[in-house]
């Protein structure tokens, strides 16, 4: 599902009939009801985004989990280590490294899906953008401005990656 949808889809549909639960509930014990527009559009882009990349790194993080060889994990055993410490001490600093490339990637991803945002109205870096270019209409300028914002924090979390992966890398 294109996440500019799952955007719209929390927040017209799902928050509201969130709220319409919450209502029934507080009805039950007798307190006041609470309007949907009390609910911030940008707890509603939050939900949405953490559903979208949620099932990203849900994926992430099971490819893995299973990318350990099996032999490791009984050699952990035979050792008589618990569960938690085979995880702990074997499993997971394995995946880690192989995680960590994709994990990154899907940061970076979700900078740059966190403009959809403002379609929402809700301000960041697009918005703001939007709103200063109708009221000076220097459109040119403006956009220029907000691509170079975005391509700012996307190279310099890229750069900053890289490093991590390169030290992982020479750790292990």
């Amino acid at each position: 599902m294109p996440i500019i949808v799952l955007l719209l889809y929390v927040a017209f549909v799902l928050a509201p009939g969130l709220v319409d639960l919450w209502n029934l509930a507080r009805g039950l014990i007798g307190l006041e009801p609470v309007r949907p527009r009390d609910f911030s559009l940008l707890w509603r882009a939050v939900i949405a985004l953490t559903l979208a990349y949620s099932a990203f790194l849900a994926e992430i993080f099971r490819a893995g989990l299973q990318s350990v060889d099996r032999g490791q994990v009984e050699a952990g055993m035979s050792l008589g280590l618990s569960r938690w410490h085979r995880f702990r001490l074997i499993v997971f600093p394995q995946a880690f490294r192989t995680i960590f490339p994709a994990l990154g990637n899907d940061f970076v991803a979700m900078v740059k899906d966190s403009s959809l945002v403002s379609v929402l109205g809700v301000t960041d870096v697009t918005q703001l953008g939007k709103v200063t270019a109708a009221g000076n209409f220097r459109y040119f300028e403006t956009y220029n401005v907000v691509a170079l914002i975005y391509l700012t924090m996307t190279i310099g979390l890229s750069l900053v990656l890289r490093r991590l992966e390169a030290r992982l890398r020479a750790r292990g």
